[in-house]
């Protein structure tokens, strides 16, 4: 059975706790239960958390475990030497290390990502790489693997990392499991981005919704004003008033940035030639998918798929 102590201190974020529903819920999928978890806290009791919701905790000692993973704050704290110094032995003795959100600053701290690349919540990626130079921050990513070290970014994205060492662990079929219960998508893979096309438009009506999440699911169709209207059960031109009115865009806007959002997906997962992930992504030619991410990045696809290429590779 795997330990994995999750380490928590005065104010921490508690959202980063369903990490533990993670591994309980591996343990229920699977033919045995492959997972101890134990909080863990300089002092061990009760540790408040920024919502002041107590946790109760075990003291730092000298048990070993497979995973330790540190939990973040809402704001960047200092930490304490005796938090550093359990990290620096246990980082020995363990597996992996890994950070949620703004946990990524006691690693860093503790000097564990130093020559490494590593994430953090987006609001605080240029303040760590300004603080951490050693470190390599990439600010738009899920989570990252450096070798036994594990960094995510914030929030909810604890669960796409939990999620991705119950896969390395126990198998797709398992993690996928365990999506499923949490009635999440399958994981995000590390490289997607934090930031989303839909996250952006913000549409209020259940309509607009409609309409954006019939695109989304269907890129390398034909999506016109007529088709996304009859997707929200309006007429053209009550749909394209609306959907100005609710997201700021024309139609068209969106959809060309649902579009290549889908587009660096695929280039930072795979390795496909760009004629395919522009048929994939729903563009009718590579030319218009180039136009489309010089609007967008003010690179072409060619730029990002390299750079994307050359995280992989360090």
């Amino acid at each position: 059975m795997k330990r994995i102590g999750l380490v928590v201190f005065p104010g921490f974020q508690i959202l980063d706790l369903v990490a533990i529903s993670v591994f309980e819920l591996a343990n229920s999928v699977g033919k045995a239960a492959a997972y101890d978890v134990e909080v863990l806290s300089e002092h061990g009791g009760l540790v408040p958390s920024s919502s002041g919701v107590p946790v109760e905790t075990r003291r730092f000692g000298k048990a070993k475990f497979d995973t330790v993973i540190v939990m973040g704050w809402m704001m960047p704290q200092p930490s304490s030497p005796a938090l550093l110094k359990f990290l620096h032995s246990a980082s020995k003795a363990s597996r992996r290390t890994a950070s949620i959100c703004t946990g990524a600053f006691v690693l860093a701290e503790a000097g564990l990502l130093d020559g490494r690349r590593a994430t953090t919540h987006w609001a605080f990626a240029r303040n760590m790489q300004a603080r951490f130079p050693a470190i390599k921050v990439q600010e738009d990513k899920i989570f990252i693997i450096d070798g036994p070290v594990w960094t995510s970014a914030g929030m909810t994205s604890c669960i796409d990392l939990c999620l991705a060492m119950v896969e390395s662990d126990l198998g797709v079929d398992i993690a996928r499991d365990v999506a499923r219960k949490m009635v999440v998508y399958h994981r995000r893979t590390g490289g997607q981005s934090q930031f989303s096309a839909l996250l952006d438009l913000q549409p209020k009506s259940d309509r607009i919704q409609d309409a954006l999440a019939y695109a989304k699911k269907n890129l390398k169709k034909d999506l016109s004003v007529e088709v996304l209207a009859e997707a929200a059960r309006l007429s053209p031109r009550q749909f394209s008033r609306a959907f100005r009115a609710e997201t700021g865009q024309s139609p068209a806007k969106a959809v060309e940035n649902l579009r290549v959002e889908a587009a660096r997906m695929l280039m930072e997962e795979a390795q496909h030639p760009v004629e395919v992930i522009a048929r994939e992504a729903g563009f009718s030619d590579p030319e218009r998918m180039r136009r489309a991410f010089l609007r967008a990045f003010g690179q072409p696809p060619q730029a990002i798929k390299r750079a994307a290429r050359m995280a992989t590779a360090a």
